[in-house]
């Protein structure tokens, strides 16, 4: 286990934090056996922790026409793109579960035009990636191409915003030097008891 710090900013005692976001903190470890260090780093500024994780549910777990698994790809991508590693470590992991599949974050966290995805897919990240990188460029051809993959005025939308909010987090956790937790990089690689 590392011994860096998981921020260069404060980490607050998760005893004195206020009791939704300890809640929250601890329902996540409930689940995944450890707090992921997001969680943490940004529980020194409630108002944006709150913010933030609000968000991030309404973009990642709502009914959409694109999949868990989908969704994953597109904040690996970006997250690759934006060299994010505590976003393509964690998220990475997630989609790894996800999809069943040990090997598609790490082809997609670093080339995901040679990973082993759909067109489909490829069209999906090739417009989330734009969208992190210049989303001024954005046209009716970017949409003609989304929509000749069957992608709706919705998907489109939550392609977008998936992209454009992880621009914004990857920007955030290299600033903050915010460090992915040691957990994560094992998770979805190997069948559950053979870690």
């Amino acid at each position: 286990m590392s011994a860096k710090p998981i921020s260069r900013f404060p980490i607050p005692d998760i005893n004195e934090l206020p009791e939704d976001m300890r809640t929250l903190m601890l329902e996540v470890q409930e689940k995944a056996g450890f707090i992921p260090n997001v969680f943490l780093a940004l529980a020194h500024r409630p108002a944006e922790f709150r913010a933030f994780f609000q968000y991030h549910e309404a973009l990642m777990e709502r009914a959409s026409g694109l999949t868990l698994g989908e969704r994953e790809m597109i904040v690996v991508a970006t997250s690759g793109i934006n060299q994010c590693t505590y976003c393509v470590v964690a998220h990475g992991a997630v989609l790894r579960i996800r999809e069943k599949n040990p090997l598609l974050a790490d082809q997609i966290g670093t080339n995901y035009r040679k990973a082993d995805i759909t067109e489909r897919q490829k069209v999906m990240l090739d417009f989330a990636v734009k969208v992190a990188l210049s989303a001024y460029e954005v046209n009716e051809v970017d949409y003609e191409t989304l929509y000749q993959q069957g992608f709706s005025d919705d998907d489109i939308w939550d392609i977008g915003a998936i992209a454009a909010f992880f621009a914004l987090s990857n920007r955030l956790v290299n600033m903050a030097g915010i460090r992915a937790n040691d957990e994560f990089y094992l998770m979805g690689r190997l069948p559950k008891g053979r870690l």
